[in-house]
């Protein structure tokens, strides 16, 4: 039985399937990080596809159980929470697929695109809302898009209705497509200076930047008036619509 407390909604339709993998765009070369293989009918796709599949379970009987599923593949099957699993030990330019639980997809995110090994490729299936979220544009940002595009480039692929899952979940899914960037629009030392300034922009997104920023970095609505001006924003702007060009020169200002 699907476990309530981990998330676990099991994606049975193998036409939908089999279009997640194609998402990832796998050849006979690759290795492919699928995370929460749960029963199994998504790792059946990609053990075809991919040259080594490592599959982190964080359910032992799930991940006991799995192995023996496909005996004599390309599968190895480790117990573990992925939040806390060391990435090094994937190849350079691995890719991801996963059904991700939605009370972990922010965290999950996070850590693959914060990580020093990085994928080359995340295809994540996810709410419908967290997955067009991560894919925004300016208007519609939020932290987890710039959390998200900061480092990659994203992509909606397909959308997979709720009674494609046993139990259905209470909404619809999509997949998200993350294709890591050669280069990150943020230099490593300075991610802490960007993400505080970010987040004080979002503390309170229905307000304008004037106050937002203020209240947030703990400073005058005077003084940050002058730093959004001198970065050549709008104070009247809330966060939702700046830019990651925008966020990255205030950034280096508010520093």
């Amino acid at each position: 039985m699907p476990n309530k407390a981990l998330g676990q909604h099991w994606l049975r339709d193998r036409s939908t399937l089999s279009d997640v993998a194609d998402a990832a765009e796998l050849t006979p070369d690759d290795t492919v990080l699928e995370i929460g293989p749960g029963l199994g009918t998504l790792t059946s796709e990609l053990v075809r596809r991919a040259e080594r599949v490592v599959a982190v379970e964080f359910d032992p009987e799930l991940a006991r159980k799995l192995p023996g599923q496909f005996p004599g593949t390309n599968l190895t099957v480790e117990h573990a929470d992925i939040l806390q699993y060391d990435l090094h030990t994937l190849p350079v330019g691995y890719k991801v697929v996963a059904n991700v639980p939605y009370y972990i997809t922010s965290k999950i995110v996070e850590k693959l695109m914060t990580a020093d090994n990085k994928p080359s490729l995340a295809v994540l299936l996810v709410q419908k809302e967290v997955a067009q979220r991560i894919a925004a544009g300016p208007g519609d940002y939020s932290v987890l898009a710039i959390s998200a595009q900061l480092y990659a480039q994203t992509e909606l692929g397909v959308e997979v209705p709720r009674e494609y899952f046993t139990p259905p979940p209470k909404v619809d899914s999509q997949v998200v497509i993350l294709r890591t960037r050669q280069q990150p629009l943020v230099r490593p030392e300075d991610e802490k200076a960007l993400f505080h300034v970010v987040k004080a922009g979002f503390v309170n997104k229905r307000k304008k930047l004037r106050s937002s920023i203020a209240a947030g970095l703990a400073i005058s609505k005077p003084a940050a008036v002058e730093l959004l001006e001198h970065a050549n924003i709008d104070p009247d702007k809330r966060a939702q619509d700046l830019s990651l060009d925008d966020w990255l020169r205030l950034a280096k200002d508010a520093v």
